[in-house]
């Protein structure tokens, strides 16, 4: 089946890019990319029939350049634009800018995105159509005392979103009075950067809130239908972790009432298009058809739409292109049933053991499930790099099955066979929370997560002597065997095996003779820790491994190495131990471990700067510098905040960690900065 759309412009990145691609191609439609620098040999470039450079990598100098867009789209001859999600999807003049350019914008009516693009506008309409809504304040005064003001009279907790808010940009729960002017300035600055609008609302944090959300569907024929409903109750910082589909303990009744109210909603505003009418629940004693309210209208396609794509069989994409070639949706309410239940976990490039920094760099290793167990949408491959100039997502794994617990115990083992070494990922801390008892039972809301962070291993965690241990005989091999002279060591890679040959006893330095047993000893660094290993070998592939401090010891027995060169253990198909140009990066239930040779010359000289009492505050991350409290001179406690530092759309906040006087800062508002940067020295005072 076709589509009257020929061509599509992709107006996105990543991993919808790709996404769309498929579909489009599916209906024999031509593919058109627009890229940023950084993104130049990514896998949706490669993908399209064509594509069009747009400029560097920061978003606002490419992906946020309407107008450059429209241009090449227009040079291209694209009869449409999808803006998938994020970036312009929600952009009302650029949806009328490819109106007035008569190419067809593959989303709702300007008119649509501009009545709900605003949370507290949307609120407005959800009310006179008869849909609750958080009690909270939804008007156009931003004094920022006024909306302290406002604030305790609602009541605490209470939080403070972005009116053009979305993604859970801009959004700042608020438990006290006191926090509130900082909690307000860190929203503002968010939203501004990421919607070029600063304005915020304040509303009422429901307690034990379930996130619940309507997939709607409407056409320009009058025709609104909903595809039921997601929970989304899984989230970080306003960020969703794992969806599923259908909402777990769900009584029929409340979703008819969920149902009918997103639909009114979206009559309201005469939509046209996919849509997503998100409500938050009192999830108190259980999910009630009573205890729901209106939240927001995100209108676009939503990061999730796979898990409702998986319980419908519907392409939601192909819905898209079809409603907006003017077609008539296919069905009716009637029509609509739920199979099964779907979950999504989305693997991202952050480190829960470090507060789930962002993590960048270069894909060593990345192999994604791809048994056909569970659907797999991604945007990178290996030897690729995640920078931080976008967000975080290496892909979304979803599995479907005829329960849920069949479908979380597919997404578990999906996870298990994943391996990403170079960024740090969230995998290890996935898989916990697909076997968390709590969420497996259904007991849980939006606060799980902060609940639960040591059971689900988000809080720094000891060296995995075990992953150690699998990396040694490989890095024993290299510390006591040479690389043959006629062959470089990028040229061989892991590759060529024949290239590296033994020298002669008297050369190696692995403590050999001829009288006692040969076990080399070496000394490495693990997560920071330096250890004494060594390993003897049993028989070929198989090495007895000890490790000191400690009385540490394991038969480690290596798989032969992949096409790749990557090393496994026999007995844990899991394990992956990853070569780099400076370390083995051992992959291990999920989990990374960096091991190296340790180098008593490698030494932190900033550090050897820092007077004593004082202390050194480096940047976390690669990322952006976009704010400075101190200036040297100026008297801090612990705790106190210095700067602010920006990284795939997310704020870190940098604070005091100790009491002392600002001796020196460096760097500038603005400024990239990499991780591990000196940024401020405290001395003592």
């Amino acid at each position: 089946m076709t589509t009257p759309l020929p061509s599509v412009l992709i107006a996105n990145r990543g991993e919808i890019a790709c996404r769309i691609i498929r579909t489009a191609r599916r209906l024999g439609m031509r593919t058109i990319a627009v890229y940023s620098d950084a993104d130049a040999r990514a896998p949706f470039v490669a993908m399209a029939d064509e594509a069009h450079r747009l400029g560097p990598a920061p978003a606002r100098e490419s992906y946020l350049r309407g107008d450059l867009i429209l241009d090449i789209a227009k040079r291209a001859g694209a009869a449409c634009i999808h803006p998938g999600y994020g970036f312009l999807s929600e952009n009302t003049d650029f949806a009328r800018a490819a109106e007035a350019a008569g190419i067809i914008f593959v989303g709702p009516p300007p008119s649509a995105i501009e009545a709900m693009g605003l949370k507290d506008a949307a609120k407005r309409i959800a009310v006179e159509a008869g849909v609750p809504v958080v009690p909270g304040y939804h008007g156009e005064n931003q004094d920022p005392a006024f909306l302290k003001q406002k604030a305790y009279e609602i009541g605490y907790p209470v939080l403070i979103k972005a009116v053009a808010g979305g993604g859970g940009k801009g959004m700042r729960k608020v438990e006290r009075h006191a926090d509130f002017d900082d909690a307000l300035a860190s929203c503002k600055r968010e939203a501004l950067n990421a919607f070029s609008d600063d304005r915020v609302l304040i509303e009422k944090y429901v307690t034990a809130p379930r996130h619940v959300e309507i997939q709607v569907f409407a056409d320009r024929h009058g025709n609104v239908v909903h595809l039921f409903e997601r929970d989304c109750s899984l989230q970080r910082r306003h960020q969703k972790v794992i969806e599923e589909a259908p909402a777990p303990g769900m009584p029929p009744a409340m979703r008819e009432a969920m149902g009918k109210a997103a639909v009114e909603a979206a009559r309201a505003v005469g939509y046209v298009g996919a849509g997503t009418v998100e409500f938050i629940a009192d999830g108190t004693g259980g999910l009630k058809e009573n205890a729901f309210y209106f939240m927001e209208m995100n209108t676009r396609l939503q990061v999730e739409h796979p898990v409702t794509e998986a319980i419908t069989g519907l392409d939601l994409v192909e819905l898209q292109f079809r409603v907006a070639a003017g077609e008539k949706l296919p069905f009716a309410q009637k029509d609509l049933a739920i199979n099964g239940h779907a979950v999504e976990a989305r693997l991202y490039a952050e480190d829960p053991e470090s507060g789930f920094l962002p993590s960048t760099g270069k894909l060593w290793a990345l192999h994604l499930p791809d048994d056909g167990s569970v659907r797999v949408d991604t945007g990178v491959a290996r030897d690729g790099e995640v920078t931080g100039f976008y967000d975080p997502m290496i892909a979304k794994i979803i599995a479907h099955g005829a329960t849920r617990d069949e479908a979380l115990d597919r997404l578990a083992a999906a996870l298990g066979q994943t391996i990403v070494a170079g960024p740090r990922t969230n995998t290890a801390f996935l898989i916990a929370l697909c076997n968390a008892p709590g969420f497996r039972i259904g007991d849980f809301d939006t606060g799980f997560i902060e609940r639960n962070l040591d059971a689900l291993g988000a809080v720094e965690q000891p060296v995995d002597l075990d992953a150690v241990a699998a990396a040694v005989p490989t890095m024993i091999e290299q510390a006591c065997w040479r690389v043959d002279h006629e062959a470089s060591f990028g040229e061989i890679g892991h590759e060529d095996e024949s290239a590296l040959q033994p020298v002669d006893p008297w050369s190696r330095n692995d403590g050999f003779t001829f009288t006692m047993p040969n076990t080399p000893t070496i000394d490495v660094v693990a997560s920071g820790k330096r250890l004494r290993v060594s390993a003897s070998q049993n028989d070929w592939l198989r090495y007895q491994v000890g490790i000191a401090p400690g009385d540490y010891t394991r038969t480690v027995a290596l798989a032969e190495r992949t096409d790749h060169g990557e090393r496994g253990v026999a007995d844990e198909p899991s394990v992956a131990v990853v070569e780099t140009n400076a370390a083995w990066l051992v992959i291990r239930r999920g989990r990374q471990t960096e091991v190296a040779l340790f180098d008593p010359l490698d030494v932190d000289l900033e550090s050897l700067d820092v007077p004593e009492g004082g202390a050194l505050v480096k940047a976390p991350m690669h990322g952006k510098l976009i704010a400075l409290y101190v200036k040297p001179g100026d008297r801090v406690e612990k705790g106190t905040r210095l700067a602010v530092v920006e990284a795939m759309k997310m704020e870190h906040a940098l604070t005091a960690p100790r009491d002392g006087v600002v001796a020196d800062v460096s760097g500038h508002v603005g400024q990239q900065v990499s991780q591990g940067a000196k940024l401020i020295l405290i001395g003592e005072g």
